[in-house]
């Protein structure tokens, strides 16, 4: 929460980039800047579809599993998109939900939720528009929107921000 440096990244469940972001470079983002403090880095869903939609709402069936509900369905992405009906893509996320902890109860009521659902794609959508994101993933790093790149390169704009953070924020107090 204190960190002095704020990534939003803009990410879809269903986009094959997301989860070679996810796979990738997030590992190292993590250790490097989030696990150290200098970075808050809060993921932000976006729904190009339908499918997208229903994994978000699972991700978000119980905030306190967020992340670790959203890792799952980017490290195995490929193998819960390949469902070849509606019925086996459901089964596949309830795969996912129960090795979260879920019931199969707790994600019905999450999927039949229309103003939870409703929630979720307002504020996708109003995030979305204030940031001007057109595609995923897409990152808004200290207020700047940077587009998917190579670690080297992101790294490079990560501590230019962090950087300019750490010099606008106020001194600490002498003792």
């Amino acid at each position: 929460e204190a960190a002095p440096l704020t990534i939003y990244e803009y990410a879809s469940f269903t986009c094959p980039h997301c989860a070679a972001f996810h796979k990738d470079t997030f590992p190292q983002l993590k250790s490097e800047y989030i696990d150290t403090g200098k970075v808050r880095f809060i993921q932000r869903d976006v729904y190009f579809d339908q499918v997208g939609l229903w994994a978000g709402v699972l991700a978000r069936c119980d905030e306190t599993k967020f992340y670790p509900v959203a890792g799952m369905l980017l490290d195995e992405q490929s193998e819960w998109l390949k469902a070849d009906s509606s019925e086996s893509l459901v089964a596949n996320l309830r795969k996912i939900g129960a090795k979260a902890g879920m019931t199969t109860e707790q994600m019905d009521t999450c999927w039949a939720d229309e103003a939870r659902v409703e929630s979720l794609v307002a504020t996708f959508q109003a995030n979305s528009t204030a940031d001007k994101i057109e595609g995923t993933p897409t990152f808004m790093i200290g207020g700047e929107q940077v587009p998917n790149q190579s670690w080297d390169d992101m790294k490079v704009i990560i501590d230019k921000k962090l950087a300019e953070a750490e010099a606008a924020a106020p001194a600490a107090p002498a003792n």
